[in-house]
């Protein structure tokens, strides 16, 4: 179950096409190497009924604050404005994003005892980025 997990910071170990993910979103040049040089931490906190995501970095840090299906309001770190919503499967939190433009991405986190695997697609590029448990 999820709530295991509430609370667990997960901190990057490995990263596969997050370059090409970026710019299959339009991020700039500096913002990407800039991201490609950090490696965040991940935690998820529940707040009474909804739950807040936390992406921390030397680079940038945001909250992603949700109620599992109800569409909210986000920015992206890229700064991008899209609206999300966010269900849990079992241990896994799968979020589509959708931006102004009608361009989509998915992610979807599964949570583990050991680390977090999150898998970041959009048009017909993937990205895997893996956490290990801190």
């Amino acid at each position: 179950m999820m709530h295991s997990y509430f609370g667990q910071k997960y901190k990057l170990i490995s990263s596969v096409n997050f370059d090409e993910f970026m710019k299959a979103l339009g991020v700039g040049l500096i913002t990407r190497k800039a991201a490609n040089a950090v490696t965040p931490t991940v935690e998820l906190k529940k707040d009474g009924d909804n739950f807040v995501l936390v992406t921390s970095s030397t680079f940038k840090t945001t909250e992603m604050k949700f109620s599992p299906g109800q569409e909210f309001d986000e920015e992206r770190a890229d700064g991008a404005k899209v609206k999300s919503v966010c269900t849990f499967e079992g241990n896994t939190l799968k979020q589509v994003q959708k931006a102004q433009d009608g361009s989509e991405v998915t992610y979807v986190r599964e949570f583990g005892p050991e680390e977090m695997k999150a898998v970041m697609t959009t048009k017909d590029v993937t990205c895997t980025r893996v956490y290990k448990a801190q």
